[in-house]
């Protein structure tokens, strides 16, 4: 048996924070840059697409303005709206900083509302960072992701026909994005 001390232990959850809170930071810095490619389409007349906020209530006021807060429903997509023509469009954002980004950091409610969209006729899918490289996936390509590599993480090369430029915020719907791969 494996001894631990407690200052070890400590340490180790210590470091597991940071990373977790690195992790968040990168996440939330990534739907920035979403929602600045937002910003530069609606001011384009392109798209007027906007983030969706998540449903929750506050539990307890905090000192210092703060608070600790609770979610009321399970999580949507993140982005939402209109497409110059009048289709709607909605997707989710999803960042990792390793190299390879796993189909599962979809969550069930997600792609029940992404297999919805889709049906209805919307341009849905994932919109994700993996390290410095940024790419809008169609919902139908990420969801047979196993039937088309083989498996159920996909790494920046496998992506690289969807990836999207980064000027402007990351320019999800980028001209020399071929769209009718959206259509699948």
């Amino acid at each position: 048996m494996i001894m631990i001390s407690t200052y070890e232990l400590n340490k180790a959850k210590q470091a597991q924070r940071y990373r977790n809170r690195q992790s968040n930071g990168f996440g939330k810095n990534f739907e920035k840059f979403v929602a600045m490619g937002c910003d530069f389409y609606r001011e384009k007349g392109i798209a007027d697409i906007s983030k969706v906020d998540e449903p929750f209530r506050v539990v307890r006021l905090l000192k210092d303005g703060r608070f600790e807060g609770r979610f009321t429903r399970k999580a949507n997509p993140d982005f939402e709206g209109t497409i110059r023509g009048g289709r709607s469009i909605c997707f989710e954002c999803k960042y990792t900083s390793k190299d390879r980004i796993l189909q599962s950091v979809i969550t069930k409610r997600q792609a029940e509302v992404l297999d919805r969209k889709l049906e209805l006729g919307g341009l849905v899918g994932v919109c994700c960072g993996i390290r410095d490289r940024y790419f809008y996936v169609p919902w139908k390509v990420w969801s047979d992701m196993e039937a088309i590599w083989g498996k159920k993480s996909v790494s920046a090369d496998d992506l690289r026909e969807y990836e999207v430029p980064f000027r402007h915020g990351i320019l999800f719907l980028d001209s020399r994005y071929r769209f009718r791969k959206l259509e699948v």
